[in-house]
């Protein structure tokens, strides 16, 4: 397989403890970079940023610094990984501030012709997401339809071009041990090492 550049978004925004979003990730880098992969990491919870407010600001502000090496790796990578997880049923309003943030105009996409988002500027890059969950995934999947997360594929990912997304739903997290740990990092550790 040839090696490909990677960036994973940990999208947890508690950065003051270790979780399972942050082994899954570590898993994760350990898989890919073994097999020959290139990975950059960005850990959005680090990293201070206001919020947008406007849409005036969001198409005609400037990028925050801090943000800017963000922006940077994803425009670097052809594979995303995002971790996060599910908080009253979505991404915690950290993650999505920041990707309201990096997927601006004149990266995200461009205007063409009359069109403001005429061009998606992400193209030829896919992407995993990973959720982790209080409840049985399945619950997730079936009964709540994956809302948030197929909302993400869709409304952002898909918007700025990135395809394919595939998706890894942990769920009942509270329950799994170490072993149901252990298994998931190996599955992540798996998925780092194709690239997946």
């Amino acid at each position: 397989m040839t090696p490909q550049r990677i960036v994973l978004i940990q999208g947890h925004p508690d950065a003051s403890a270790s979780h399972l979003c942050h082994a899954l990730a570590q898993a994760y880098a350990q898989g890919a970079t073994s097999a020959g992969h290139a990975v950059r990491v960005v850990d959005v919870a680090a990293i201070d940023f206001a919020l947008l407010r406007s849409q005036h600001e969001w198409e005609l502000g400037l990028l925050p610094a801090r943000l800017k090496p963000a922006q940077e790796d994803i425009g670097w990578a052809q594979h995303i990984v995002l971790f996060f997880p599910l908080w009253l049923g979505d991404m915690p309003a950290l993650l999505k501030g920041f990707l309201e943030q990096v997927a601006r105009p004149g990266f995200a996409f461009t205007t063409e012709g009359s069109n403001p988002f005429g061009r998606k500027g992400l193209t030829g890059r896919s992407a995993r997401v990973v959720v982790t969950m209080g409840m049985p995934a399945l619950v997730y999947r079936w009964y709540f339809r994956a809302h948030s997360v197929k909302s993400l594929e869709r409304n952002i990912l898909g918007f700025v071009g990135i395809a394919p997304v595939h998706e890894t739903l942990v769920g009942s997290v509270e329950q799994l041990g170490d072993g149901g740990v252990a298994k998931w990092k190996a599955r992540m550790h798996a998925l780092g090492a194709k690239a997946g």
